[in-house]
């Protein structure tokens, strides 16, 4: 049965039917534009009251109906409409067939396979595996069937712009073995409501029953809720919260709050949500990251409950000491790693920019130069280190005749960019440079990674803390050739940030 729209039905009651060109509200059930909505479908599954625009006192509550009444189709216990005129009844049943080719066009064609199912019958098959053993001929045929069920596959694959990597799932895989080990014949695959409304139900409960075990020690043990912001590709604000406990982390939801303002009390709401949902006498801490706006929410909830504490993210706290000394030049000692970020940066836009630069680099290099967004973990660290992989390609890339050629076709304003990327790359003082940030940062780099993992690691938080500072100073110590006991100002200017953001 089709449906109506009904924000588009409710149309003037003019005797005028539509014409080829304009378009029906519903090309699968052109002749609701006729009728006038009189009562709406209700939630509990009633149908709609409609009325016939040429004569008012008709109702109907079909589009059956509406076809009958309108079309003057008896034996369908529906009246026949008295104003319809032979010339509108015309109009309207070109307007159906009209509609009809529209449906059968759109609708998708199937394209033939490129082998074919064996001849044989099921049946005939079962007699004679009983009879022997199988003959040349009935492997030939089973053979057949092989090839026609892989085509099938693949043309599923193909048609619904799946991603190739489907076909090592696992479930996937099973669920094949499964069905060729039984006999199953006459078996129906689930349609498309069931998997997402029946079948997805009995999964959730099934989880559920499985994170029973992992729920029941948070009483004993206790809980930290761990909650973050990101986007999603619709860049929808998200907030995810996640129970981590002794025996293993478990995600709990993911709130989309698009049009709320993310302030202090509205992060607090929502802990206190999750904290009543996971058990007030459970929970023992929470954890997010710096921002003012989550430390403020993680402080309200300290002041509330006397027996969880506010932690700030380990991770989130060194990524912003890095931020600090690879993006802010505020003390002159860091200004050279600014600078260095910023021309690496301009050599990796000035490639993936222009198709002919990105052809020529990818003829030099396996290896893609990376694009980190700026919120990612140590963006910074891990561009500089695919430079130091790629140098190589780079410099193979901007000596080659091509790049010459290109340089002279098109760049010619006063100081060629592309110049000015050829003179970095071959430059062997720009290449030391980025060589001693990474040796500086890398420790900070390699504890950023040791702690975002869901290894319960926190116990040795301070010792790894002690080690990253000691390892920074011997980098800066040893490319500045001075002793433990002498001063650096470089090295006291990171210290300094990274204490800063320890102590916050």
């Amino acid at each position: 049965m089709a449906s109506p729209n009904l924000s588009g039905a409710s149309a003037s009651g003019t005797g005028s039917v539509g014409s080829a060109a304009t378009q029906p509200t519903d090309i699968k059930a052109p002749l609701w534009d006729h009728v006038i909505i009189l009562e709406k479908p209700k939630a509990g599954g009633g149908n709609a009251m409609w009325r016939c625009k040429y004569c008012p006192m008709q109702k109907l509550s079909s589009y059956t109906r509406v076809e009958a009444h309108l079309l003057q189709i008896s034996g369908k216990g529906i009246g026949k409409c008295p104003n319809v005129t032979y010339e509108m009844l015309s109009a309207m049943r070109k307007e159906i067939e009209r509609c009809k080719n529209l449906v059968e066009k759109s609708r998708s064609r199937l394209v033939s396979l490129p082998t074919a199912p064996s001849s044989s019958n099921t049946d005939d098959t079962n007699k004679r595996s009983k009879r022997g053993p199988t003959s040349a001929l009935e492997k030939a045929w089973r053979a057949e069937d092989r090839n026609h069920l892989d085509a099938l596959i693949s043309r599923a694959i193909y048609s619904g712009g799946v991603s190739f990597n489907f076909l090592r799932n696992p479930y996937l895989r099973e669920a094949f073995a499964f069905a060729s080990s039984r006999n199953m014949q006459g078996y129906v695959k689930p349609g498309y409501n069931r998997v997402r409304e029946g079948l997805l139900k009995q999964e959730r409960r099934h989880i559920e029953r499985l994170l029973e075990s992992t729920k029941s020690t948070w009483s004993e043990k206790g809980v930290t809720i761990c909650t973050d912001g990101w986007s999603d590709p619709q860049r929808r604000p998200i907030i995810n919260f996640v129970a981590v406990c002794d025996k293993s982390p478990m995600f709990l939801r993911a709130d989309n709050c698009e049009g709320e303002i993310k302030s202090k009390e509205y992060i607090a709401e929502k802990l206190r949500a999750i904290i009543e949902e996971v058990g007030r006498d459970n929970v023992v801490q929470i954890i997010t990251d710096n921002a003012a706006n989550c430390k403020g929410a993680g402080l309200i909830i300290e002041a509330e409950y006397n027996n969880i504490f506010w932690t700030p993210c380990v991770v989130h706290t060194l990524n912003l000491a890095l931020k600090s000394i690879c993006d802010k030049f505020v003390w002159e000692q860091l200004e050279f790693i600014h600078d260095v970020k910023t021309e690496a940066a301009m050599i990796k836009n000035f490639i993936m920019n222009h198709g002919m630069r990105l052809s020529m680099f990818n003829e030099f290099s396996r290896l893609k130069l990376l694009s980190i967004a700026e919120t990612r973990f140590a963006s910074v660290v891990c561009m500089l280190k695919r430079f130091v992989e790629v140098k190589s390609a780079l410099q193979q890339m901007v000596i080659s005749d091509k790049w010459s050629i290109y340089k002279e076709v098109r760049d010619d304003s006063p100081t060629p960019t592309a110049q000015i990327v050829k003179d970095l790359i071959l430059n062997d003082v720009w290449w030391d440079k980025v060589n001693y940030i990474l040796r500086i940062t890398t420790p900070i780099y390699e504890m950023i990674r040791m702690t975002d993992t869901d290894t319960p690691c926190l116990h040795l938080v301070y010792e790894m803390w002690d080690s990253m500072i000691e390892n920074v100073k011997k980098e800066i110590y040893r490319y500045e050739g001075k002793q433990e006991d002498e001063d650096s100002d470089l090295y006291s200017v990171i210290y300094d940030i990274l204490i800063a953001r320890w102590t916050k």
